[in-house]
């Protein structure tokens, strides 16, 4: 593929990535995103004969700040922030490359099966953010879902409730993926925390008016009585009474698999990215093993849930189980690469 290379736009400035109130101007970049098609000579997404697909995952103000709930920060403390300005230097560079970018959008409300408002203790008290809870703490009564939900939920049926968070918390570690975590409110729909981070905005709206491509979003998370780390489906599926349970992303899951090439990053590396990828891994699987070749993953476009304890350690690091689900991408024919390096790099790449 011939062509000129790219350059960053002057409007970026990768100190913006570390501003939770950096909001950039559309017409500032829709001006920026028409010099540069003029300048490269850059065609519309809609004759690329190699469709390319950017898949974005959570990268929203309250897992990349500092001042967000549910921030990403890894082992560095700078994590999800540095990960951004690579991210977006890697749109700019190869804006003309890609044809789509999708940014998953976790949505949450105030009661959801994972947030401290839904849980009380045995005696009636709270219960605090990152805090487990298990099928037989939760058959034992240790704790137990507060009634007040019920008159909405599933019309006062505290019996009915109780029974399906114990089958889910079963069902969940049955997968053997974790038990029931208990977050902080992260991704309130309506708050701050649940924009993109301004830098990731203001890339995908350059790459929109550069290519003439709608950006994409798919909101996720918003299921009441599950967890949603996956973008293409809910944790678990089913409920403990006959009834038609919760469904898979399939329509999204068709887009991937139809696309050329897929590239992935995101927040969090050991959570909602590494539970994407394994979900997308098993679609690949189950349609054609050697498709998992096509799926990119930018090792330096993520990072892994960390806790710290301000005393220089963590109460809690997911960082080996991030790495772990890397090395099993990569054993299943994924590449993991990195996204400074020229595309034209990477192994199996045709443009």
């Amino acid at each position: 593929m011939n062509r000129t290379a790219l350059s960053v736009p002057t409007f970026f400035d990768p100190a913006n990535a570390g501003r939770w109130e950096y909001n950039p101007n559309a017409m500032d970049v829709f001006a920026a995103a028409a010099t540069a098609r003029s300048q490269y000579g850059v065609k519309a997404s809609g004759a690329d004969k190699t469709n390319v697909h950017l898949l974005l995952i959570d990268l929203q103000a309250d897992f990349c700040f500092p001042q967000g709930t549910l921030y990403v920060g890894g082992r560095s403390g700078r994590g999800a922030i540095d990960d951004n300005v690579r991210i977006a230097e890697f749109i700019y560079r190869n804006a003309d490359r890609i044809t789509n970018i999708t940014t998953t959008m976790d949505t949450h409300w105030a009661f959801q099966i994972f947030t401290p408002a839904f849980w009380e203790t045995a005696d009636g008290g709270p219960v605090a953010p990152y805090t487990e809870i298990s099928a037989d703490a939760v058959a034992s009564g240790a704790f137990r879902p507060v009634k007040a939900v019920t008159s909405w939920l599933c019309n006062s049926n505290y019996g009915w409730l109780c029974r399906q968070v114990e089958y889910y918390c079963r069902e969940l570690e049955k997968a053997g993926k974790y038990k029931l975590m208990i977050w902080p409110p992260h991704c309130l729909l309506g708050s701050q925390g649940h924009a993109l981070a301004g830098v990731i905005h203001e890339a995908r709206l350059y790459h929109s008016y550069l290519r003439g491509s709608q950006s994409l979003a798919e909101i996720k998370g918003g299921h009441v009585l599950s967890e949603n780390y996956s973008v293409l489906s809910p944790e678990v599926l089913g409920r403990h009474d006959p009834k038609p349970g919760l469904q898979k992303n399939v329509a999204f899951v068709k887009t991937l698999l139809a696309s050329d090439i897929v590239i992935i990053a995101g927040q969090a590396a050991s959570h909602c990215v590494a539970s994407s990828i394994d979900d997308l891994l098993g679609e690949i699987t189950a349609k054609d093993p050697t498709l998992a070749r096509k799926v990119y993953i930018l090792r330096d476009g993520m990072s892994a849930v960390t806790v710290p304890n301000g005393s220089g350690g963590f109460y809690a690091d997911y960082t080996p189980q991030a790495e772990a689900a890397l090395k099993k991408f990569e054993a299943a024919g994924m590449h993991v690469v990195n996204s400074t390096d020229d595309i034209m790099s990477w192994p199996d790449v045709r443009l």
